[in-house]
């Protein structure tokens, strides 16, 4: 199971600035490609002891501030960012032999930010957030079903819904980002930015660009 690459490189000279406007750019590409679900990402956290876990989870925002997710803070993945706040997402965009790694920090978004974006979920799956314990042990299918029926009772369609306090956001500052270009022979092209301080005038990072061997 090998697939031969044949994509165009990926030059040093053709880069965006930093990280986040050359995202902007694949992430483009990447939607106008087809692909589903191209805000898919894999989240890999790790406990304080360094045991790692990942998962699938959808990205909702980036800018130049991060890259933004939402989940249940009482979570494995909550937890373990409460613990240990380094983090990894990987973006797999295999029909286009690239791929996109960042690895950085999390930290909570505001409230404000969080109920502006809840506010946007469909009436459903705002009942879930309240419904689903996140991570947790359940007895059986037709319990969570239950929590679920019982929470549509209470909020019908068209009736707010609030935002659970142990739900929100989490925004993931990059401190450096890789991105993969498949390439011929398997002698991809990795060029990877990472954070080399801040610029004195206007406050915004300052970047430099390795190149890694494949």
């Amino acid at each position: 199971m090998r697939k031969h690459y044949r994509a165009e490189g990926l030059v040093e000279s053709e880069l965006a600035a930093g990280p986040y406007e050359q995202f902007a750019r694949w992430f483009k590409n990447a939607a106008a490609a087809g692909l589903h679900e191209p805000n898919a990402m894999i989240v890999s956290t790790a406990d304080a002891a360094g045991r790692p876990s990942s998962r699938t989870v959808l990205l909702k925002a980036f800018d130049a501030r991060g890259f933004v997710f939402f989940t249940n803070y009482t979570s494995r993945k909550g937890r373990e960012l409460a613990e240990n706040p380094y983090v990894s997402l990987l973006f797999p965009w295999h029909s286009l032999a690239r791929q996109v790694i960042v690895t950085g920090t999390a930290e909570r978004i505001g409230r404000d930010e969080t109920a502006a974006y809840f506010r946007t979920r469909p009436h459903g799956s705002q009942l879930g957030a309240w419904a689903s314990d996140q991570s947790s042990t359940v007895g059986s299918r037709a319990e969570l079903e239950r929590a679920y029926e019982e929470l549509a009772a209470r909020y019908p369609e068209g009736e707010q819904v609030p935002v659970p306090p142990h739900w929100g956001g989490y925004r993931v500052t990059a401190e450096a980002a890789e991105f993969w270009q498949g390439r011929e022979n398997r002698l991809h092209d990795r060029l990877r930015y990472v954070r080399a301080g801040r610029n004195g005038g206007t406050g915004g990072a300052l970047w430099r660009v390795e190149r890694l061997a494949p």
